[in-house]
C-alpha cells in the first residue's frame, strides 16, 4: 500500500501542439489540484511537457506556463526524435513516485489518471489505460488497430489490447525501463516485459480538441514495423517455411517433368513453364531479402548505440512555486486561450 503523499509526474510529449497546449495544460493542472485537495498526491507533483523539436510556438507556450508559476517543467529536445523517444525522455527525466504518460491531444481521457493513481495506491506498479471504445476514430484507423493488435498477439508479443501510451508506472518500473537499451523503441511492447504487477483502467476515447494527428499512415506503418521486428523473429522463420514449400513444389514439378519426358510423348515446349516459375521464385527471393534487410537494418542501428535523444534545455525545475497546485482556478486562468 502506497502512502497518500505521492509525488506524481505527468509526462506529455508534444510536437507542433500550439493549438491544443493551453487547454491540455489547464485540464491537467486542474486535475492535479483536485488530487492534491483529496490528499492523493503531494504538492511536489509536476506536469512535464517534452517538446520534440516542434517548429511552431509549442516551446514558447510551455515557457509561458513556467513564467506564470504553474507546476510545469519543460523539456526541449535538440531535434525531432519521434513520439516514442520524446516519451522516453520525459519518463526518464521526470521525478516522482508515480509517472503517468498521456498525449497532448487528450484523446485519452484525463479523468482516467485519478483511477490510475488509486490503483497505484493499492499497490500496482503499472496501470495501463485501455480504450473501451474507439468511436472517435475513423473506420480505417479502427480496422488497422484491430489488425495490428491481433498480429502482435499471434507473433507472441506481449501487448495490451487497445492500449496506446497512456499508462502509470511506479518509480521502480521506470528504473527497470531504463535498463532497456533499444534504439528502435516500441514502448507498448517493452513495458509489459518489465513484469511487475499490472492492471488496467478503461476509458472512452475522446475526439481531438485542436490541431491534427501527427501519426500519418507512414509513421503508423513504421511504428508497426518496429513493433513486429523488435519483438518477434517469426517473419524470418516464415521465410524458411516459404523456402521449404517452394523447394517441395519444385521437386514435385521436376518429378512430373521427368515422368512426362520419359514415359509420354506429350512434352510441348512453351514459355509459360519457364516464365511463371521465374517470376514466382524472383518474387519470393525479393520478399526474403526485404525481410532479412529489415532485421539487418535494426542490427546496424542498434550496434551504433547512438543516443536516442539529446535534451537541449530544461525550464521550470527550480522556478515552480510550491503553492501552484493549491489554486486550480488560477491555473486555468493562466492557461486560457487569449
Amino acid at each position: 500500500m502506497q502512502t497518500a503523499a505521492t509525488q506524481l509526474a505527468i509526462v506529455v510529449p508534444c510536437f507542433n501542439e500550439e493549438d491544443a497546449l493551453r487547454v491540455t495544460c489547464a485540464k491537467i493542472t486542474a486535475l492535479l489540484g483536485r488530487l492534491l485537495d483529496q490528499n492523493k498526491i503531494s504538492d511536489a507533483s509536476r506536469l512535464y511537457f517534452v517538446d520534440d523539436g516542434s517548429g511552431d510556438r509549442t516551446w514558447s507556450i510551455v515557457d509561458e506556463f513556467v513564467q506564470n508559476g504553474l507546476p510545469v517543467i519543460g523539456i526541449k529536445l535538440s531535434a525531432n526524435r519521434g513520439h516514442q523517444n520524446a516519451l522516453l525522455a520525459g519518463l526518464l527525466y521526470a521525478k516522482g513516485d508515480a509517472i503517468v504518460s498521456i498525449d497532448a491531444d487528450l484523446q485519452d481521457d484525463v479523468g482516467a489518471i485519478e483511477a490510475m493513481v488509486d490503483r497505484f495506491h493499492a499497490g500496482w506498479d503499472v496501470v495501463y489505460g485501455v480504450r473501451k471504445n474507439r468511436g472517435s476514430d475513423g473506420f480505417f484507423k479502427r480496422f488497422t488497430a484491430v489488425c495490428f493488435y491481433r498480429l502482435m498477439t499471434s507473433l507472441g508479443a506481449r501487448t495490451i489490447h487497445n492500449h496506446a501510451d497512456c499508462r502509470l508506472m511506479s518509480r521502480r518500473a521506470v528504473e527497470a525501463l531504463r535498463e532497456f537499451r533499444e534504439t528502435a523503441l516500441f514502448l507498448r511492447g517493452i513495458v509489459p516485459l518489465i513484469g511487475f504487477r499490472s492492471t488496467t483502467v478503461e476509458y472512452a476515447r475522446l475526439t481531438r480538441h485542436a490541431g491534427k494527428s501527427k501519426y500519418s499512415l507512414r509513421r503508423m506503418l513504421v511504428l508497426a514495423a518496429d513493433g513486429v521486428t523488435s519483438f518477434s523473429v517469426f517473419p524470418l522463420r516464415f521465410i524458411s517455411l516459404i523456402g521449404i514449400g517452394v523447394f517441395a513444389g519444385a521437386m514435385l514439378v521436376t518429378l512430373w517433368a521427368l515422368w512426362v519426358r520419359l514415359f509420354t510423348d506429350k512434352t510441348v515446349p512453351g514459355w509459360t513453364s519457364v516464365v511463371l516459375p521465374m517470376y514466382f521464385l524472383g518474387g519470393v527471393q525479393l520478399l526474403a531479402l526485404g525481410v532479412i534487410g529489415e532485421y539487418l537494418g535494426k542490427i546496424y542501428v542498434e550496434t551504433k548505440a547512438r543516443p536516442r535523444f539529446i535534451i537541449e534545455d530544461v525550464i521550470g525545475d527550480s522556478s515552480v512555486k510550491s503553492s501552484s497546485l493549491l489554486d486550480p482556478v488560477r491555473a486555468a486562468d493562466s492557461t486560457r486561450v487569449p
